[in-house]
């Protein structure tokens, strides 16, 4: 596949280590261009943005249930924290309504539940990678707020 995007920094949280290796791989068949950062929980996640010699990423893609620091903390905290203005997508197995309202609330940027196969998967990226960030953080409508396949 060509590569049709350009080059981005890519932060991940994600506990659980097939998943973190499955979005990898979809990414590297996707977007060569791409440099991703993952980390094991969301403390390490914190701590990897607060790193001062860390270029900060274009875009977070953050687990919700996980060890040490959950994603509703950790957006919460990366929101607070004003100083990354950076696109947050969820990216869970959780599907449920109020998952998905918390996180719209918490200003996550978009919400996925985590496809059940590979194709799915880089297809769902496919749509996140190749949306237009270089305008600003904005936060979808409601309706617009989750992707699928």
């Amino acid at each position: 596949m060509p590569n049709e995007f350009f080059y981005k920094n890519i932060f991940l949280a994600e506990d659980d280590e097939d998943d973190a290796y499955i979005f990898e791989q979809a990414l590297e068949e996707l977007h060569s261009n791409a440099k991703l950062t993952a980390r094991e929980n969301g403390k390490a996640l914190m701590d990897l943005l607060e790193a001062s010699a860390v270029t900060p990423p274009d875009i977070i893609f953050l687990d919700l249930n996980m060890p040490l620091k959950s994603g509703y903390e950790c957006l919460k905290e990366i929101r607070e924290a004003k100083k990354h203005n950076v696109p947050v997508v969820v990216l869970t197995t959780t599907g449920s309504s109020e998952d998905i309202d918390k996180m719209y609330r918490l200003g996550a940027t978009h919400f996925i539940v985590k496809p059940n196969n590979f194709p799915d998967l880089k297809l769902v990226l496919k749509k996140v990678l190749s949306m237009n960030w270089g305008a600003g953080l904005v936060q979808p409508e409601r309706k617009q707020f989750v992707i699928s396949a």
